[in-house]
């Protein structure tokens, strides 16, 4: 366990991602499944209405003793299975704040606000079409983006937009679904009762008791989410708003290397002496290195993204639609409040919001991507479906449910085309124009502590170089052996400064310290590259007398060597590099940092490439390297340990 593969998808992607990249990968895969659903949904309501929303009616029941809940089919998917969807989007949301750029807290301060906003303006939009109308009382209905389905098409619809436009948006929707959640309880929700609100409350605390007390077994937690959950849904509130309360409260952080290590020892504990109850101890001591947050993401995202939301889709989106019934929902009030309170509400909440805090605040609050960023992030908030109907479902009944539904399905329609003309348009700009509409003049936030420093890291390359590449390495690491090749194809760029950290991992690689200080005495004769690219070649060989002979092949002073080898001179620079990875939240080799942001993903020449030209593109605009100042000072996650 060292790393990552040298191509394709790594082996802790999902672990060791920034917060929202394995998110959005799985979403831009399931919103053609998404959409697949809602395609099946219209099309077997415009076959078989009847049988449609037969199936939907069916009653499940759950009996436990004289215990028992009803609930139709529809209701479980809505109320239910869509408490795992809200689930996810708040564990999302906290990884950013924990592990992303949202560790700098006034970054939140401009997407929030357009996230009221944003469902302000749409909502003044629908009732300014239908005051005093049948509709009015629906306005909930144009209020709250689809996180899965506009993150999806995003994906799909803008190729080569930066994470930051998502992440942007991510954090405009949880605001938007947060808010949503709270009307469908206070406007949407009949006869609430306040005991059961109180059990609910009640339930939540000791969930927080039980994290507060170190309780990381999931079997602890289940039973009480349970009661929280039904508690909720007996109380007359919308029992969705329990995932995202409990999503947002999933503490995320990267594994600690010494997590790492001990879970290494029962490995090896288990060599020795492979019985079952080793086993299990191994197996549960890997598992709790990783946060509450990924093992919750790990169980759930695939489940949300693949099966629940699309079911959803299934469930929601099927409507019989003829002539006659378009020409009544066209003519409907009700159907162009929610079409133009989504196409035209909320480009001007995101955009106007955006543009007026920025001036407002002198540029000290202003987007953290650019005005093409800003663009496909209004039209695609535009994009709205599982909230907007499961409150279309609360507030509406017949033609007019229809009417909404059919509102909602066209303003994802109309908002897809627009952000897709916005971003094609984009990509015909010339190429530096281009990225500065994308990515805006908002300086990133640094992973890497401390900053690279000529008189002590060892740096290949020109110092003046606009890319800068750090790696963590172990000379013994096998990844780090197939990383080697591409790495020393990228030294072959002219505007490329490379450093190597040590990382050895002595609990998997027996001879990695050994050879680490071997390279620092090689550095003490000025050879340090020499003896770095041989042990790289030769790394099933790094015995004592292996990296003697490599001293006397480099010409080296051998006594010298062997004296400072056995004596472990050079150990205390290999522990200063050790430093500056936990610093940094490294704990597997080789990790890569581009110009101070943490690369992630895999390492192959083209991935590396792709990522270096584009920091290289954002240094020729002015955004070079690890910031300095206030503004985008590192931050040490592993403090929040």
């Amino acid at each position: 366990m060292t790393g990552t593969r040298m191509s394709g998808r790594t082996i802790w992607k999902r672990t060791l991602a920034p917060p929202l990249r394995a998110f959005l990968r799985t979403e831009s895969g399931s919103a053609g499944v998404l959409v697949t659903a809602i395609v099946a949904a219209l099309l077997w309501a415009n076959i078989d209405l009847n049988s449609y929303e037969a199936l939907w009616r069916t009653p499940l029941s759950l009996r436990l003793g004289h215990l028992e809940l009803s609930r139709d089919l529809h209701t479980w998917i809505n109320s239910g299975l869509m408490t795992l969807f809200f689930l996810v989007v708040g564990l999302e949301t906290r990884r950013e704040f924990d592990l992303g750029d949202l560790r700098d807290r006034r970054r939140f301060v401009l997407p929030a606000v357009a996230g009221v906003i944003g469902m302000l303006i749409p909502v003044l939009v629908f009732l300014a079409i239908n005051h005093g109308g049948p509709g009015a009382h629906g306005w909930g209905v144009a209020m709250s983006t689809d996180t899965a389905l506009a993150l999806g098409l995003l994906a799909l619809l803008g190729r080569g937009v930066p994470d930051q436009v998502r992440i942007f948006l991510l954090t405009v929707f949880v605001v938007d679904d947060l808010i949503a959640l709270i009307v469908i309880a206070l406007v949407y929700s009949d006869d609430i009762r306040m005991t059961p609100i109180v059990v609910a409350v009640a339930a939540f605390a000791v969930m927080l008791a039980l994290r507060a007390a170190g309780v990381r077994r999931g079997a602890a937690y289940a039973p009480v989410a349970v009661v929280m959950w039904g508690a909720l849904l007996v109380s007359g509130v919308d029992p969705v708003v329990a995932g995202l309360a409990i999503g947002l409260t999933a503490f995320a952080y990267s594994p600690g290397r010494a997590e790492l290590e001990q879970v290494s020892g029962l490995f090896r504990s288990f060599r020795e002496q492979p019985t079952p109850t080793l086993a299990r101890t191994a197996s549960i001591g890997l598992a709790n290195t990783l946060s509450p947050n990924d093992r919750l993401q790990r169980i759930y995202h695939p489940w949300s993204s693949y099966l629940i939301v699309p079911l959803f889709g299934l469930a929601n989106a099927g409507i019989s639609i003829d002539g006659p019934f378009l020409a009544q929902a066209f003519t409907s009030p009700l159907t162009w409040g929610v079409l133009l309170a989504y196409v035209v509400g909320k480009p001007l909440a995101v955009i106007g919001t955006s543009a007026g805090l920025t001036w407002v605040s002198r540029g000290r609050i202003r987007p953290a991507v650019g005005w093409a960023g800003v663009l496909g992030s209004g039209t695609i908030a535009g994009v709205s479906f599982t909230v907007s109907l499961l409150i279309a479902g609360l507030a509406f009944t017949g033609d007019h449910l229809a009417e909404a539904k059919v509102g909602v399905l066209s303003a994802a329609i109309v908002s897809s085309a627009l952000t897709w003309t916005a971003f094609r348009v984009t990509h015909m700009l010339p190429k530096d124009t281009r990225i500065r509409a994308l990515f805006g003049d908002m300086t990133e936030l640094t992973d890497l502590i401390p900053d690279v420093d000529e008189q002590r890291d060892h740096v290949r390359g020109p110092a003046d170089a606009s890319v800068t590449l750090v790696q963590y390495g172990d000379f013994q690491c096998p990844y780090c052996g197939r990383a080697e090749p591409a790495v020393r194809q990228l030294l072959g760029h002219a505007d490329l400064r490379f450093v190597w950290r040590h990382l050895p991992l002595p609990d998997v690689h027996p001879h990695a310290q050994l050879a680490a200080e071997a390279a620092e005495a090689a550095a003490a004769q000025g050879k340090f590259w020499q003896m770095h690219d041989l042990l790289l070649d030769h790394q099933d060989k790094l015995s004592l007398t292996d990296l003697l002979g490599y001293a006397g092949d480099l010409g080296l002073d051998q006594k010298r060597f062997h004296d400072e080898l056995t004596s472990h001179a050079h150990a205390a620079r290999i522990d200063r590099d050790i430093d500056s990875a936990d610093h940094s939240a490294v704990s597997g080799t080789p990790t890569f940092f581009i110009n101070g942001r943490r690369h992630h993903g895999a390492y192959d020449i083209a991935t590396l490439t792709t990522a270096i030209r584009t920091a290289r593109a954002r240094a020729r605009l002015g955004r070079a390297g690890p910031a300095t100042g206030d503004q985008a000072r590192p931050v040490d996650v592993t403090a929040r340990r």
